[in-house]
């Protein structure tokens, strides 16, 4: 981003809240740009949500990485590595790939680190789809659990990835549990919490009508226009004040051939969203009128 082109933005005084980073697929981008803001915003938080592709962004966080080495890691990182297509993988295990090759990047890049050894209190939700129910991991809950696993079980885009069975659990990907599940006293303390929600209004168009059929183009789009619904889930009047829409346009969950400069984009979309809105939500401290445009 242009830094001649950003707000200038003035808090009264340090504030805290809970951030919520709920789904995103591969638009995880989105999700640092909404922490550069709220970073600039002057706003602390000790606790971090994280669901789906939300829960990397919140994970490489929480170990410690600062916002420049996160950046540097989605732009460097071809999301198409973690992507397969294998019909023995989606019958044995109900996804088109493993997710075992995005499981050790993602444990490498937090060196192995479990939920008790990290910087910030890490929540990571996925959803239990034989009960229907969240299933958190935080220090808490599972201390000695590696954070790259949970992050995995978060990830588990249905059809794309296999589920994964922990204990009596069937894990599937969080972003698909109701809104009202991910709204809760994270902080224990009555820290306000704020959910940041990434929407797409993409329609795919096939080039080649010939290959509508086609198993793997049919595969791709069920997947995406599912996830492009849940993105668009109807909000619950109550829960609006504590909720931001970050609009991503024509970009979906699951493109994995995103291009730097669409990378770029999404993350201009979180910051430029969340500068604008967060002052007007849950944080009393800051002034709406402060946050001043310098373009």
């Amino acid at each position: 981003m242009n830094s001649a082109c950003m707000p200038e933005v003035k808090a009264n005084k340090k504030q805290k809240m809970v951030p919520i980073f709920a789904g995103g697929g591969t638009r995880l981008p989105a999700h640092i740009g909404i922490l550069k803001a709220i970073e600039e915003l002057n706003i602390t938080f000790d606790h971090i949500v994280g669901v789906s592709g939300g829960s990397i962004v919140g994970a490489l966080y929480a170990a410690g990485y600062t916002l420049a080495e996160i950046e540097k890691i989605a732009l460097g990182t071809p999301f198409a590595k973690f992507k397969g297509f294998s019909l023995i993988t989606l019958l044995r295990d109900g996804g088109l790939c493993s997710g075992d090759e995005f499981e050790h990047w993602m444990d490498e890049k937090l060196q192995g680190l479990t939920f008790g050894h990290l910087h910030h209190h890490l929540h990571i939700v996925a959803t239990d789809v034989a009960q229907g129910r969240p299933v958190i991991f935080n220090r808490d809950t599972s201390p000695d659990m590696k954070v790259s696993k949970a992050v995995r079980f978060s990830m588990s885009i249905p059809l794309l990835f296999s589920f994964k069975k922990f204990n009596d659990y069937v894990m599937a990907d969080g972003s698909i549990l109701s809104e009202d599940a991910l709204h809760r006293d994270w902080a224990g303390d009555g820290t306000p919490v704020l959910c940041f929600r990434l929407r797409s209004q993409a329609v795919h168009k096939l080039n080649d009508k010939k290959a509508y059929f086609a198993l793997k183009t049919y595969a791709s789009m069920l997947i995406r226009t599912f996830m492009n619904t849940v993105s668009r889930e109807y909000i619950n009047d109550k829960l609006w004040h504590n909720t931001i829409i970050v609009n991503t346009g024509s970009i979906s969950p699951v493109d994995f051939n995103l291009t730097d400069a669409e990378k770029q984009e999404l993350l201009k979309m979180g910051y430029d969203t969340a500068i604008s809105l967060i002052p007007h939500k849950v944080i009393p401290y800051i002034d709406p009128s402060a946050v001043s445009s310098m373009h």
